[in-house]
């Protein structure tokens, strides 16, 4: 797998999110189908994945923790839901 920064193409994205939230930094990636967002608050960092056309797989999920949060899985909150997958650490 490979994480491509493709930030530059969701400034709408970006500049929304760092209105209407906490973030003070926003990081958009692609990881094949998938998009991956990256943002980082005073208090906690967050990574959604999202697929509008499946499930995210928990080889995505893995990947995500271990070479964006670079955490130990067991430090992470994992929200799913149907397409999408949160995942969220405290700092």
């Amino acid at each position: 797998m490979k994480l491509i920064d493709v930030t530059n193409s969701h400034s709408h994205l970006v500049n929304n999110q760092l209105e209407n939230t906490d973030a003070v930094f926003i990081k958009v990636f692609s990881l094949g189908s998938t998009t991956v967002i990256f943002s980082g608050a005073p208090t906690h960092q967050d990574v959604i994945l999202q697929n509008k056309n499946r499930n995210i797989k928990n080889s995505e999920i893995h990947f995500a923790i271990e070479n964006i949060l670079e955490v130990n899985p067991e430090d992470v909150e994992i929200f799913p839901a149907p397409h999408l997958v949160e995942l969220s650490i405290k700092v």
